[in-house]
């Protein structure tokens, strides 16, 4: 990293520490040092600064610049587990915690990186630069199936099943309490919270059709009473950002272990079976994807058996 020193006077100090420090450094924007001091990098006499709104105080300041980022993705050599592949398109089963394409917060480690390196110079300009070959997508912390295509006519043509929803998807979530009724299809408009720019959200009127039909396949503990947890499997209609995650809260019965749509906590015998599980993330897996190859016209299906946490928290629950 490249360091850059800069003094701020008494006179200049007072006012906003990154308006301050981008005045004294005009090659440098407000939001790039707002950036940087998120990430820990600017600092004041040894000491790191981290409210971008503080006021700006006398010393030494430091400003700790990383290197610039390839504006393309890079191939990077990362384990994938294969499902299937042949020359017009590959099936992963993606591991939760990898995200699928680079963005914000995770630049490196993606599925496209993965499939640069695996795919070589096949994948190059396969539906666009930034997501070469993507044709849909799992939330970094969801694992399970995915397809992507590796020449034109597998992207145009998938792209065409995804839209029109000729594409066989089922989820297995494992939720707090259970839906009522026990199996049923939800149906809302989905769209950005206009609460928190940050979430999704049911909306009254604008964002784009959701579509999730749901079944509940086992309910657990709560001694024949209210479930304190069930598994749930969901088959997708659309394919709407946190769909999913967004519906089943609606029904009062968000994904376990779901930082962003919990909506409060569980039984405390289902805290301890997350905690068991090592579960640290939304209990969603794909479980299933079905389609007919777009080149060739033979059927496909895959299947993904639950990760580890996931078997392991179904295991703890079924003991409930």
């Amino acid at each position: 990293m490249a360091a850059r020193i800069v003094m701020i006077e008494p006179g200049a100090a007072g006012g906003r520490l990154d308006k301050t420090l981008a005045e004294l450094l005009p090659d440098l924007s407000r939001g790039r040092i707002q950036a940087l001091m998120a990430q820990g990098l600017v600092s004041r006499d040894g000491a790191p600064l981290l409210d971008a709104s503080a006021k700006a105080k006398p010393g030494e300041h430091q400003l700790l610049i990383p290197p610039p980022t390839p504006a393309d993705p890079q191939p990077e050599a990362i384990p994938l587990s294969i499902l299937y592949e042949d020359e017009h398109l590959i099936v992963i089963d993606k591991p939760a915690g990898m995200a699928v394409h680079p963005a914000p917060g995770s630049e490196t480690g993606t599925l496209v990186n993965a499939l640069l390196h695996h795919c070589g110079a096949s994948l190059s300009g396969i539906g666009g630069v930034a997501r070469p070959g993507i044709v849909h997508r799992l939330d970094k912390d969801t694992s399970g199936v995915m397809v992507a295509a590796k020449s034109d006519a597998a992207h145009q043509g998938l792209s065409k099943l995804f839209s029109t929803h000729d594409i066989d998807r089922v989820y297995v979530a494992l939720v707090r309490g259970a839906p009522n009724p026990e199996r049923g299809t939800i149906e809302t408009r989905l769209g950005r919270s206009p609460h928190d720019r940050k979430k999704m959200a049911v909306l009254k009127s604008g964002g784009r059709e959701a579509i999730t039909h749901y079944r509940t396949e086992a309910v657990y503990g709560g001694d024949g009473g209210n479930p304190l947890a069930a598994r749930i499997a969901c088959t997708l209609e659309t394919g709407r950002t946190h769909q999913i995650r967004v519906h089943m809260a609606s029904k009062g019965a968000p994904c376990l272990g779901d930082p962003v749509y919990g909506s409060g906590p569980p039984a405390a015998s289902v805290r301890e079976a997350i905690a068991d599980a090592g579960l640290k993330r939304q209990a969603l897996h794909a479980a299933v994807l079905g389609f007919v190859h777009p080149v060739t016209g033979e059927a496909l299906r895959f299947e993904s058996p639950l990760p580890a946490d996931m078997a392991q928290l179904q295991a703890n629950l079924t003991a409930l």
